[in-house]
């Protein structure tokens, strides 16, 4: 894996470090600090070396994490690009991008760095593949050495909505890396913006919305609703008598597989955004599931998938439970909320090496006594 990970390295010694660090990232007990990795490996006197190695080194990452995406695109064959936020609860407030947040996942506020991670993701394994930062404004670092043409793109006060958004469409840029749908596991405040972005980019969606999330309907539905934008639950209401029931691998189901009520409406966007009429891939489409048939709906997601299956968008969507399981599994393991410091180059660094030591431990977990999923991950 070393060898393809760190082929964009120019010098043999940074491919070396990277080796190093990496080894560590694996190893080291405790938390992944450069310290703990330096002493893990044997050597006390690493840490400064690998100290500039991450912080101050001229390397780029993006080539490694493409070549990353592209090594577990050989591995897993996954089906989407998960977008994910990741918490990182912080005490003090000199480490990069640390301010206020609200975790999505446990519905709380906290105090640290709020970061999204594009994950790689498949029924089977998921792992992170890129990274992007929330920038508190007025917080900002704009300019490290060795990044691309001297500067960072400037995010400094996004919204994790927009840095969600941009974090998708930056990966989708990447060289090689395979075009997949993109899962936005997050609810937008303003989806007409976000479905925009990733029309206009030309990059199949699923993203999150809340039950008050205004759409227009574009096929016949009950008079009794009228005519203009409605809530994406009165939508959904109207059509239940449509719903259809569908089965996805669930580890936690007592048979291995959970089945629910799904339903898909054609929409459009209030703001008036043609919708394609040929109901193929590029026009709108309201997804709805029900876990409870007679409550309300426990998922509600907007596609410009318009034209393919409500099953098959039902699975795309259930990829945000195996990324939540890997990286409940393996995330704190491969040091994902580790690194402490002020270089937001230095974090970005750590990031695309701790995903590689995140690929290798849910792989290696995967493959089993008899070689199970992976069998070429050593």
């Amino acid at each position: 894996m070393s060898s393809t990970l760190f082929a964009s390295l120019p010098r043999r010694d940074q491919r070396h470090k990277g080796e190093q660090y990496l080894r560590g990232l694996l190893t080291a007990k405790g938390r992944r600090s450069i310290r703990n990795v330096a002493a893990c490996l044997g050597d006390p006197t690493l840490e400064q070396t690998l100290h500039h190695f991450i912080c101050n080194s001229t390397w780029e990452w993006r080539p490694v994490r493409e070549a990353l995406a592209c090594w577990l695109g050989h591995l897993i064959a996954p089906r989407a690009w998960v977008v994910r936020q990741t918490p990182i609860p912080k005490s003090g407030r000199h480490s990069v991008g640390v301010g206020r947040g609200f975790d999505l996942h446990r519905n709380q506020m906290f105090h640290g760095q709020q970061a999204f991670g594009v994950w790689c993701a498949s029924p089977e394994a998921a792992a992170p593949v890129n990274w992007r930062l929330v920038l508190p404004e007025g917080r900002g670092e704009d300019t490290a050495p060795g990044a691309p043409g001297g500067r960072y793109r400037g995010h400094t006060g996004e919204t994790p909505e927009e840095c969600a958004t941009t974090a998708a469409l930056d990966f989708a840029d990447l060289h090689g890396a395979p075009l997949l749908p993109v899962v936005l596991d997050l609810p937008a405040r303003d989806p007409d913006a976000v479905v925009r972005r990733f029309g206009a980019a030309g990059v199949p969606v699923l993203v999150r919305v809340g039950a008050e999330a205004r759409f227009t309907v574009e096929e016949p539905a009950p008079a009794r609703f009228g005519t203009g934008a409605l809530p994406a639950h009165r939508i959904l209401d109207s059509v239940r008598g449509r719903r259809q029931r569908v089965g996805g691998f669930d580890p936690a189901a007592p048979s291995g597989v959970r089945h629910t009520a799904a339903v898909k409406v054609r929409v459009g966007l209030p703001g008036g955004t043609p919708v394609p009429r040929d109901a193929r891939e590029g026009a709108l489409a309201l997804l709805g599931e029900w876990r409870q048939p007679h409550g309300a709906p426990s998922g509600l997601w907007l596609t410009n998938m318009g034209g393919v299956p409500a099953a098959t968008l039902l699975g795309l969507t259930r990829l945000t439970d195996r990324v939540g399981r890997d990286f409940a599994e393996h995330g704190d393991r491969a040091g994902l909320r580790d690194f402490e410091g002020r270089s937001l180059r230095g974090w970005h660094c750590h990031m695309t090496l701790a995903s590689a030591a995140h690929a290798l431990h849910v792989l290696t977990a995967r493959r089993g006594p008899v070689e199970g999923y992976f069998p070429k991950v050593s």
